[in-house]
């Protein structure tokens, strides 16, 4: 037997099975009941240091905020 047929073999049989136990454990442990509070802070991340939602004419980043007056309010209603 050569090589190629043998390692073409185990990679048909228990490779292929390995990895899928693998990828089964994977998925088990990413949907695990203890991993909600982990996921719910992890998708929380871009909203953590917003103080107020944000407006709808302008940013309001600056107190001198002139994003607003460069919109041409006639186009938005």
């Amino acid at each position: 037997m050569d090589t190629y047929s043998f390692l073409r073999e185990l990679a048909d049989s228990w490779v292929l099975l390995a990895m899928f136990l693998f990828f089964l454990g994977v998925v088990i442990w990413a949907f695990r009941p203890g991993s909600r509070p982990i996921h719910k802070d992890t998708a929380d991340i871009p909203f953590r240091n917003e103080t107020s939602p944000a407006t709808s004419l302008g940013c309001g980043a600056c107190k001198t905020c002139t994003c607003a007056a460069s919109l041409d309010l006639e186009a938005l209603k």
